[in-house]
């Protein structure tokens, strides 16, 4: 592609910030369509969550050339990570190629591109770019479960809404509040409120396990998933030295065991009867949680009770006010039911045609490298490896979609790209039993997905950068050269000269 070819990206939150930063910045007009009014996707106040709170510490979340403010805390919270990320957009100029408020309702596939149909305040419009992004997230559209007697619950007063459709704590107050889930995201809203509800109620189908910040002993969350040593701890694809010698010497079985001991130990999983079924590794098969802050405590104090291996199968209304009724029969008073129910992988503005020659017959998703499609020309994906270094995977992402689009970069043949999917998708099923973010997701392989997109570019972090990160969380700042010598200007187009496809 040219200079003058124009990209659409739909999704203004991390990845698709960092497209529009990277590919304005080689030369190409951008223009970013997102539905909210502000940027940061999962942390735009449209969908901030009380209790919301990034998972990785300042120092790993940020982009390699834009630090978090110092006056940050370690661990921002959704307010300030939407404000890093705002200040992120004002300092590279991106406001002229963002469209807010703007939703993508379709996008066809054209002999020159693609043709948008976008909804304003305006009403439906049309426009064209010659290569899509979709950078619409991981996490953007919200599950709700479809649970009988919901109009009866309503009508007696009760309230049913997904996590992300929750944002004022305090609508919790002195209300009996019922979360169904266990993920992060059911945890930090049911220790949230609980400091006003009159009671909290946790509703887990089943327990998972999860780190605290800190465990002693120099061990740590970012220590296990954000360092090179950490990752050799989880059987990989592609095992290495390292990764052979931790299993040879039964090392790697029986530090996962202490660990799982220690983290048994400090968060007193034994003494409220939280301790999950299965092996401390699952917790890293396709999403990765931190321990909030503050559970245990409120669990402890009786502000919290965990229900355990059950789920809500009926919602009750009537003269005695809403309530659930759980699998063993029991009713729990509930005039407030937050579902942390999880996202639909989903790319809705998509035609059907397109939808599936993008996913198989599972609805996993066919991307090279996480990002190309092979069957689908004009067309990239941003933010589909989903990682414990969401910025900085998302950042290489752009780069590589800038390589693709400028010809830096050649990608394989398709068969090639078909079988290297094939394999990567039936290793990824087996290790996680299927539960794998539809094949959008890396962990607990963040570094080893960033290393493989930075060699496809012909750009390796240095050997002393890489030596660093075996025992040493990784620093977003480290790749800021190399990052900075691979960025390149696209060709600049004949003036007669037809734009080109991939």
């Amino acid at each position: 592609m040219t200079s003058g070819s124009r990209i659409g990206i739909v999704g203004a939150g991390v990845a698709g910030l960092a497209c529009a930063k990277v590919l304005s910045q080689a030369g190409f007009p951008v223009e970013v369509f997102d539905r909210a009014p502000d940027v940061g996707g999962v942390w735009s106040a449209t969908r901030r969550y009380p209790g919301l709170r990034a998972q990785n510490s300042k120092t790993t979340y940020a982009f390699s050339d834009h630090p978090m403010p110092e006056d940050f805390p370690r661990w921002p919270d959704g307010q300030q990570m939407q404000a890093y990320l705002a200040g992120y957009a004002q300092q590279f100029g991106l406001g002229p190629h963002l469209r807010l408020g703007t939703e993508v309702l379709a996008a066809d596939p054209v002999d020159s591109g693609w043709l948008l149909e976008v909804r304003d305040r305006d009403g439906v419009h049309r426009a064209t770019c010659d290569h899509l992004i979709v950078a619409n997230g991981v996490f953007s559209d919200p599950v709700l479960p479809d649970l009988p007697g919901a109009a009866a619950f309503r009508a007696a007063g009760g309230r049913l809404c997904h996590v992300s459709q929750f944002h004022d704590v305090e609508h919790a107050r002195d209300r009996s509040v019922v979360v169904l889930g266990y993920g992060k995201s059911a945890c930090d809203v049911a220790e949230a409120v609980s400091h006003i509800a009159d009671e909290t109620t946790v509703v887990a189908r089943r327990l998972t396990w999860k780190m605290p910040r800190k465990l002693g002993f120099g061990v740590d969350y970012e220590r296990l998933l954000l360092t090179r040593m950490g990752e050799a701890h989880f059987a990989s694809r592609f095992p290495r030295l390292a990764e052979r010698l931790l299993e040879r010497l039964a090392f790697r079985q029986s530090n996962m065991d202490l660990l799982q001991e220690r983290v048994t130990r400090k968060l007193r999983l034994r003494e409220h009867d939280l301790v999950p079924t299965g092996s401390i590794s699952e917790m890293a098969t396709a999403g990765a949680a931190l321990a909030t802050e503050g559970f245990v405590e409120q669990v402890e104090a009786g502000r919290i009770a965990v229900h355990r291996d059950t789920e809500i199968v009926e919602l009750i209304g009537g003269q005695h006010g809403p309530a659930v009724r759980l699998a063993d029969g029991s009713l729990k008073l509930a005039e407030l039911v937050i579902c942390a129910t999880g996202y639909r992988q989903e790319v809705p503005f998509l035609t059907p045609f397109v939808r599936r020659a993008l996913t198989d017959e599972v609805g996993d998703f066919r991307l090279y490298r996480h990002i190309l499609p092979v069957h689908v020309p004009n067309l990239s994906f941003a933010g589909y490896n989903s990682s414990t270094a969401s910025a900085l995977s998302a950042e290489v992402g752009a780069q590589w979609i800038a390589g693709l689009l400028t010809g830096k970069f050649v990608p394989p043949m398709p068969e090639l790209m078909d079988t290297e999917i094939d394999e990567r998708l039936s290793w990824s099923r087996e290790r996680s039993d299927g539960k794998h973010a539809h094949g959008a997701s890396v962990i607990p392989f963040s570094l080893a997905n960033v290393d493989e997109m930075l060699d496809d570019l012909g750009t390796p972090l240095p050997l002393t950068s890489r030596l660093a990160q075996w025992v040493r969380p990784l620093r977003p700042t480290s790749y800021r050269g190399v990052l900075r010598n691979h960025a390149v200007a696209a060709p600049v187009a004949p003036a007669t000269a037809a734009v080109a496809d991939r």
